[in-house]
Formats: structure tokens, sequence, C-alpha cells
């Protein structure tokens, strides 16, 4: 392949105007992962021919490789214009779903359908659209379509499943999320959503399970840990939280973590690392969702309340009381079962970015 790219550049270096060897080795580059490259001479070729539909779309889909999105959509549009195929379609409402275009591209998966009604692909994106516009009937209508076409439609059912769950139909909901994971083993969202749909029905035992099997295939799902603090919390499971927490802490740093770890060290009574890790969680601000300034509020309530302070060495030793004679105002602030209340306690989880990819010809 390498050879076939150098003799196509070898007989443009000799004759730019060679189109053939242009359009070729544009298709070369771009099958090869050299998008910019071949960005460039298929911009070559569109001032030569401007009414060639075939340049335009593989323009296009270049642009969209390389997430410009906006040249992507002109590109697409121009094809169409020039001759409007299912293709030209499609990659155009793909990519006005990424431009959060839901109309438009509602519209282009439309004119998709006007010659191939049974797409099921076109049917997901359309519910994806109506989804994102808080059209819910006409989503759950479109998804329920696009699994009946596709019964392997991973993000179809998980859309379904959400849409349900929401909607209070937890039944449906679990065989939707059931029906990813026999599909998709290793989808971890769907875990977490069973997780959170057993822990609402006062299932510990069965969330806990499903919580790990969330970490075990995505060991970054913050919410995951936290939702698993407060079963483990409830369940006395103390070492085992511990370790968890400590295991993925040492991977990488997350204020959110760290408050969760102290809840748990708040819980057994151990006050000093209760502290340090209230302090952890404020040195990693930028991963803290929760208020800092009742993270702080916190941390000065429980060195005051418990007599527990940084020395300069970095360790703990006896509060020297200055602050004693405000604790009294601050009694109900953060009492044993108190949690500061999180951003996103216990949402369930839908991807964003999880659209339907289709094979680009």
């Amino acid at each position: 392949m390498g050879n076939e790219i150098e003799n196509l550049q070898e007989l443009l270096q000799k004759d730019p105007s060679n189109f053939q060897a242009r359009r070729e080795l544009s298709i070369l580059l771009a099958n090869n992962g050299f998008n910019e490259e071949a960005l460039s001479n298929l911009k070559y070729l569109a001032k030569y021919f401007p009414e060639d539909a075939e340049i335009f779309y593989n323009l296009g889909i270049l642009h969209e490789k390389l997430r410009d999105f906006k040249n992507a959509e002109k590109a697409y549009r121009r094809a169409i214009e020039i001759s409007p195929q299912e293709d030209f379609y499609y990659n155009l409402g793909e990519v006005l779903i990424e431009l959060e275009s839901w109309d438009d591209a509602l519209e282009a998966f439309k004119q998709v359908l006007r010659t191939d009604y049974n797409d099921g692909n076109c049917y997901f994106n359309i519910g994806l659209c109506y989804f994102k516009k808080d059209e819910i009937n006409l989503a759950t209508d479109n998804l329920q379509k696009a699994v009946e076409l596709n019964p392997d439609d991973v993000f179809a059912y998980f859309y379904l499943g959400f849409i349900y769950q929401n909607n209070g139909l937890t039944n449906f909901a679990v065989e939707c999320y059931q029906k990813v994971l026999a599909i998709s083993p290793d989808y971890s969202w769907a875990y977490f959503n069973l997780a959170s749909i057993s822990y609402n029905n006062g299932d510990l035992e069965e969330a806990k399970r499903y919580l790990l099997k969330t970490i075990e295939y995505n060991d970054s799902d913050i919410e995951a840990y936290k939702l698993l603090v407060k079963i483990c919390i409830r369940d006395n499971e103390i070492e085992e939280i511990i370790t968890i927490l400590q295991t993925r802490l040492q991977k990488e740093e997350n204020g959110d973590l760290f408050y969760s770890l102290s809840q748990v060290y708040k819980h057994i009574g151990n006050f000093a690392e209760y502290v340090s890790a209230l302090q952890k969680a404020l040195e990693n601000h930028l991963t803290l969702t929760y208020q800092k300034e009742i993270v702080k509020k916190e941390l000065d309530y429980v060195q005051r309340k418990y007599g527990v302070a940084e020395s300069s060495n970095g360790e703990y030793e006896e509060y020297d009381g200055t602050y004693t004679e405000e604790v009294d105002d601050e009694e109900e602030m953060f009492d044993e079962t108190d949690e500061i209340e999180e951003n996103e306690d216990e949402e369930e989880y839908f991807s964003e970015e999880d659209e339907y990819e289709d094979d680009e010809e």
C-alpha cells in the first residue's frame, strides 16, 4: 500500500493535472489514515470538478473524521444539491446530530426513509433526535421500530430502557437493559442503571452486584463508586469499600472519591483519616462536584468538634480549641448520617455520545 501511494505521488509530481491519479491517491490516503493529505487532494479536485457529487461526499467524510462538522455539513449539502442520494442524506443527518441541529437531522433521515423504509439505523437516529427534543412518545415509537428491524441495536435498547426507567416502567427498563447486556456484556452504563433500579427498589445486594460489574468494565465511573459507598456503609462493609476506593485513587486522584472516602471514615469514627480525606477532596477541587464551600465548612467543623488538626509536618495533632466557641452553632450541620447534597445523586446514565455509527462507503 505504501508503494502505491509513493507511485501516485511521483506521478503527480511529474503531472499535477493527472486527476485520475489524484483521485486514487485521495482514496488511498483516506483509507490509511492520512486524512489531512487526502483532504488537500480532494479540495484540489473540487476546484476542477465542481459538479462531481462523489468528491463533495468524500470531502464530507474527511471533514467528519477530522471532527470539522460545519464543513462536513457544507460538503454533504453540496453533494445532495448535485445528486440527492441516500448515503449523502444519511451522513448529513449524522453530522447534524453532532451539531445538535435536531430538526434538520430529522429531515435528513426522513429523506432516507422515503427510498428505504426499512433502514433501522435511520429509525434509531430519528428516535434519538426526538429524545433530544424531549418528544418522548415519538422517540419511543422510532426506537421500538429500530429494534424491530435490528434486534441487535444495543443503543436503541439502551435509550428505550432509559425512557422506561424515567417514566417508572422499571420492568420494561430492566428487560431493555438485559437485552443490552446480552448483546454487549461489557456495557457498563446498563449495569449502572440496573443498579440504580435495584437500589431504589431496596434490593441493596443486587444493586451492589451491578455496581461492581459497572466498575469492572469502567473503573472511572465515579457515580458507581459513590452509590456503592452508600450501600457498603449501610451494610457495614467498611474494609471492602475502603480497599475499592483506595485502589481507584492510586490510579487517579478524584475529589468526589476522596469525599466519599471521608464519609466512610466518618462512619467508623476515624477522625484523623476523615479530616485527611476531606482535605484531599478540596485539593482535588477540579473533580469535586459537591459544593466546595460546604465541604470546607465540614472540614472546619470536624477539626473543631473532634479536636483534630494538621501540624506543619503533615501529621495530625490535638486541636488547640481556638474555635471551640463556634462549635455549638454548627452542631446540626454534620451529624453522623448527613451527606452533602450531590450534583447528580444516583443519576441514571445515558450516553450522549453513543450514536449509531454507520459504515462510511
